[in-house]
């Protein structure tokens, strides 16, 4: 079972928040990194992520189409139907972050090592994810002010302000600047990859320290933490069950049915994260601790599908041939002699 040793690190980041929180001053400044943080990870985002590959992908637009109508429309969709387990199995702060959960674009990492590890179509599931990724920078703040309203992080012409300077337009400025600074950027990946996920980490502790601050951590009581993981559980379920003989009933092949269903079930913490940070302010706390509890369930769940896959990929592969071939070929190799 694959322990995600960044989870293990957001995890100590809660942790140091709960013990230290930045008060005061030092509240100040933290929230002031985490800003310019946030702006950084999204020029990165837009300096790594190749538009003309994930708008090529678009000739295998079914599958593409597909993908988007399961993380834009279908999870979305379920996140709504939870709204009935309000307040009887989740509070409204834990619901609202599960509904932002459901908003989140597709991993691209992670869909694409499911995808070949299980022996699908990786091609696919680079387009699917990346794509899902463009269409993400724009949709999930739309679907988020949409269908979170003034009750979620309290959208307002200012939180539009925000999410268009401290998301959109650094991810464009990255896009821009691509053709110059692509090449620095790939050949830096690992180093690029931990300023990533040190963002993240501060972005993380500013939002806990506030929670913490506030007293919020008295609203989530074990058994509503609990009722969470099964909540998010059968989501994952469902999802992976639809995308799975949905795509058998839409005549996708095996290679493309197992792409859909690893970029089509899966929501990214690092995208995830950062936006929910700018979306939900000082009650971004609650809101991405369904993102974080999702976030490792997947790549236990995924791991464990995806080896079976491969099994079962490998099992055709050795399996002999039909008794009709046999002896069709037996047949024609006597008539030949």
């Amino acid at each position: 079972m694959p322990i995600d040793p960044y989870i293990l690190l957001l995890l100590g980041t809660v942790g140091l928040a709960a013990l230290l929180p930045a008060r005061g001053p030092a509240a100040d400044i933290a929230s002031g990194a985490s800003t310019a943080a946030v702006a950084l990870l999204f020029f990165l985002y837009g300096a790594r992520l190749s538009t003309r590959e994930a708008l090529d992908g678009l000739r295998h637009w079914r599958l593409h189409v597909t993908v988007l109508a399961c993380t834009f429309l279908v999870f979305p969709l379920l996140g709504l139907a939870a709204r009935g387990l309000v307040p009887v199995i989740l509070t409204h702060p834990l619901y609202q972050g599960l509904l932002f959960l459901t908003l989140v674009p597709s991993t691209v990492q992670s869909s694409i090592a499911f995808t070949s590890m299980a022996r699908g179509n990786v091609p696919a599931a680079i387009c699917a994810g990346s794509f899902s990724s463009l269409v993400g920078i724009v949709a999930t703040p739309l679907l988020a002010a949409s269908l979170l309203g003034g009750s979620g992080g309290g959208f307002s012409a200012d939180s539009l302000l925000k999410i268009v300077l401290q998301l959109l337009v650094p991810f464009l400025a990255g896009q821009l600047l691509r053709r110059w600074i692509g090449g620095f950027v790939t050949r830096h990946k690992k180093m690029l990859g931990l300023v990533d996920r040190g963002s993240i980490l501060l972005v993380v502790y500013t939002a806990f320290s506030v929670g913490v601050v506030q007293g919020i951590w008295h609203q989530v009581s074990p058994a509503r933490l609990g009722g969470l993981v099964v909540v998010e559980a059968v989501i994952l379920a469902v999802m992976l069950l639809l995308t799975w003989y949905g795509g058998k009933a839409l005549r996708f092949g095996r290679a493309d049915r197992i792409a859909i269903q690893f970029a089509g079930s899966k929501k990214s913490l690092a995208a995830g994260l950062p936006m929910a940070s700018v979306l939900f302010g000082a009650q971004a706390a609650l809101a991405v601790l369904p993102l974080m509890l999702f976030h490792q369930m997947q790549l236990i769940v995924c791991a464990v599908i995806a080896k079976r896959r491969a099994r079962e990929a490998a099992a055709e592969v050795s399996a002999p041939q039909p008794a009709a071939a046999t002896r069709s070929a037996v047949g024609t190799g006597t008539r030949s002699g």
